[in-house]
């Protein structure tokens, strides 16, 4: 079974894949820029994504996008599931529901709501997992097709019978769009630590800054800049959670400039003070 080796470069890419996965304990986050597909047949799982515990449950196939850093922290014995990843560029090219694509974008976990389809996933799993397998270039593209077709059923599921058309309305890519929404999205999760601007990002994919504010609001329904924010947050908040570090060392290593703009953005987020989260959210057992 594979597993995560501490020594993966990061923000290394899967790829179109499929694998059974035994889960074990991971030494460190792993991100990477593809739309991650789990499907729990038995035991448990604890992640924690992003800024937040999530259990997956038997049965229940769930899709998180996996640039937002990931990590193992609870299992059960005998838990085996399946893990499939579908690259950003692909996932953005279905032309899905904005109910599924916009909350993905912002970090978020999209799960079955129904436990009804749980026999038919885990054929459809199996079955990707052997076609993977092979060389067959006719084959990966039938996987590819059904891959999307699973996450078009997941968005429909997903949609309120009272939602509106916004919630309804396809997240579709400007033409000739894609290619420079992924490089923004890819040099944004690679680099929030560091002092990066609009204009850095939409240097990165070759577009003049309002231009790439306008294609990433258009694409994914929030700024540049709040996107950025997110990425930061979610990093601090995970080390809040998780480790002792000081909290004015992990608003600079998250990518703030000044400790005022990190507590004023946290508020603004997530409710209450830095320090307020960690006494709330003490996952390792680390104290204040």
């Amino acid at each position: 079974m594979p597993r995560l080796y501490a020594d993966r470069p990061q923000f290394t890419s899967y790829g179109l894949s499929c694998v059974r996965w035994n889960p074990s304990p991971m030494q460190r986050p792993d991100h990477h820029n593809e739309i991650q597909i789990n499907m729990l047949g038995r035991g448990r799982v604890t992640y924690v994504l992003g800024d937040r515990m999530v259990h997956m449950r038997p049965g229940r196939l769930t899709a998180f996008w996996a640039a937002i850093p990931h990590q193992i922290i609870d299992y059960e014995p005998d838990t085996e599931y399946f893990v499939a990843t579908l690259p950003l560029a692909w996932f953005l090219q279905c032309e899905l529901p904005a109910v599924l694509v916009q909350p993905l974008m912002r970090g978020e976990v999209a799960e079955e709501p129904q436990q009804d389809r749980a026999n038919f996933d885990s054929g459809l799993f199996q079955q990707w997992e052997l076609d993977l397998k092979k060389s067959s270039k006719e084959i990966r593209e039938i996987v590819v097709v059904e891959m999307k077709t699973r996450l078009r059923r997941l968005a429909l599921a997903l949609e309120s019978p009272k939602g509106g058309a916004s919630a309804r309305a396809s997240a579709k890519m400007p033409m000739g769009g894609l290619n420079k929404v992924e490089q923004m999205v890819c040099f944004i999760a690679g680099n929030y630590m560091d002092p990066v601007t609009a204009d850095d990002i939409g240097k990165a994919a070759g577009l003049h800054p309002n231009s790439a504010m306008r294609l990433f609001k258009r694409t994914f329904g929030t700024t540049l800049v709040e996107h950025l924010t997110h990425h930061r947050v979610f990093h601090a908040k995970r080390l809040l959670a998780t480790t002792d570090q000081k909290i004015v060392d992990i608003a600079f290593s998250s990518g703030f400039n000044s400790i005022s703009r990190f507590n004023e953005v946290f508020r603004q987020l997530c409710g209450c003070t830095p320090r307020a989260f960690r006494a709330e959210h003490d996952l390792a057992g680390v104290g204040p």
